[in-house]
């Protein structure tokens, strides 16, 4: 078992203050992993405090310093990349392919995007010409505490602590406990990379504890997490007293809307992503509208597809889905099959229990429910598990009031051949993001929400901008 007891604070590996023991275990047969500890406020206070000396030079470095200790992360990310592959896939139970060509190379795309989008960042602009002497300052926050979740465990990492780096902020990291390892490889490569002391720190810890102690902290400027619109609220509420800046990506209960019109592997390609990672994404369009017309073939479709998707231990090669994460994710994703079947969805695939052959692990089935109404507790909820539930519709305008009929707004899809139709549904949908037609959004785009799937945005220019505050100058002499 590893042991993986030391945390990083002001460029060192140290012990924890007090010893605060704390199993990892491996989701595929639930037995323990590793052990790592969780801080206390001591640790908490130490790491804070690094950062907030390291804050008094790194702000000021020139940005291509700040650049190209980036691009040196980047370079020994790569290098490592099947290790932490192999992390990920231990601690949150992705299978090792999957782990090696989308786990780990999102952590990839993000540093390569945020060095694309401070390359060409300015951090001094000119106001305009009717005020040659005005500038505008885009200057680093301050002290951030980044609070990170399981599911994704480096696309999460990078998209906070690359663009803290870059626009001078220091930060202290808080991964999530349950899937720390990645994040304990991610300080090694940090470390490894030449980071200044106290610009970059991690403390293991759960939410109660160092989470709840960074939000309330005085010292910490800004919050960034990542979780659940329960959490978040939490958060909101110990960083009110400080008035701190707080960043927020939350759950989604994404509509993908179908019209009769779309292309015939629109079924098959939603009901994939759903199940992919197990159905542990935010942004995973759980709730399928499908026109009336199109309604039964989709919903065999669906059912096929699930009946088609393996469910294997998360060491083993191949295109099957892992187990999720733990055993309180497993009783909340059975709970919430249970409710769908007693508030009369039709079961048509999957349902309770283990897949045939597992009597151990967090496997759960490929599970899809039609005739699904938007106010049953599975249409309504994020389950966070693979299950999708299907809805039909009539009209465009009725599809329209049934998507955002959702205290979430974090992504939607749209499937539908009339270019015309897709622009106008796409504006009329409340969510941070649309993607139609199965196609993916480019490089640099910004990820987040509105409602209760947050108000931040990650990626890009934009998550640059989430960690930089305006400073609006006059009379700024030419040097």
């Amino acid at each position: 078992m590893l042991e993986k007891r030391e945390f990083y604070i002001d460029g060192q590996w140290v012990a924890p203050a007090t010893a605060n023991d704390f199993e990892v275990i491996d989701p595929s047969n639930e037995e323990p992993c590793a052990v790592i500890s969780l801080g206390d406020q001591a640790d908490t206070d130490a790491a804070v405090a690094a950062a907030k000396r390291a804050f008094a030079r790194w702000p000021f470095t020139d940005k291509a310093e700040r650049i190209a200790l980036v691009e040196r992360i980047l370079e020994i990310y790569e290098r490592r990349a099947e290790d932490m592959a192999a992390a990920i896939s231990l601690e949150m139970g992705a299978p090792i392919d999957m782990a090696k060509e989308q786990q780990a190379p999102s952590g990839t795309w993000h540093i390569r995007n945020f060095l694309e989008a401070a390359r060409g960042f300015e951090f001094e602009r000119k106001l305009g010409a009717h005020a040659p002497e005005d500038r505008i300052l885009y200057e680093p926050v301050g002290v951030c505490g980044l609070i990170t979740p399981w599911n994704w465990p480096m696309n999460q990492v990078t998209l906070k602590v690359i663009p803290a780096l870059l626009t001078g902020c220091t930060m202290v990291l808080k991964p999530s406990e349950i899937a720390p390892l990645s994040s304990l490889l991610f300080a090694e490569i940090m470390d490894e990379a030449g980071t200044p002391a106290g610009v970059f720190n991690l403390v293991n810890g759960d939410g109660p504890g160092v989470g709840t102690q960074l939000s309330r902290h005085p010292d910490v400027d800004m919050i960034s997490f990542t979780g659940s619109a329960r959490a978040g609220i939490a958060i909101s509420k110990n960083a009110a007293d400080s008035l701190k800046r707080v960043s927020l990506e939350l759950g989604g209960k994404g509509a993908n809307i179908v019209f009769a019109d779309a292309d015939d592997k629109a079924v098959k390609r939603g009901t994939r992503h759903v199940f992919n990672n197990s159905g542990q994404s935010c942004n995973a369009p759980t709730r399928m509208l499908v026109q009336r017309s199109l309604y039964d073939q989709a919903v065999e479709t669906a059912r096929a597809v699930a009946e088609q998707t393996l469910v294997g231990p998360a060491g083993q090669n191949g295109r099957h889905i892992g187990p999720v994460v733990s055993a309180a994710q497993f009783d909340k994703i059975q709970g919430l099959i249970q409710k769908g079947i007693d508030e009369g969805a039709r079961l048509v695939a999957g349902g309770l229990g283990r897949p045939e052959g597992f009597n151990r692990g967090y496997y759960t089935r490929p599970t899809v429910f039609a005739d699904v109404s938007n106010d049953m507790t599975i249409a309504r909820e994020e389950i966070f598990g693979p299950v999708l539930s299907i809805i039909p519709f009539e009209t465009e305008e009725e599809a329209i009031g049934i998507a955002n009929d959702t205290d979430y707004g974090l992504t939607n899809y749209v499937q539908t051949e009339d270019g015309e139709k897709r622009n106008r549904v796409t504006r009329r949908l409340r969510s941070g993001m649309v993607e139609n037609n199965g196609k993916s959004r480019g490089a640099g785009s910004p990820f987040g929400g509105m409602k209760a799937s947050g108000n931040g945005r990650e990626g890009g220019v934009w998550g640059l901008e989430d960690f930089m505050e305006v400073k609006a100058v006059s009379g700024w002499a030419e040097a």
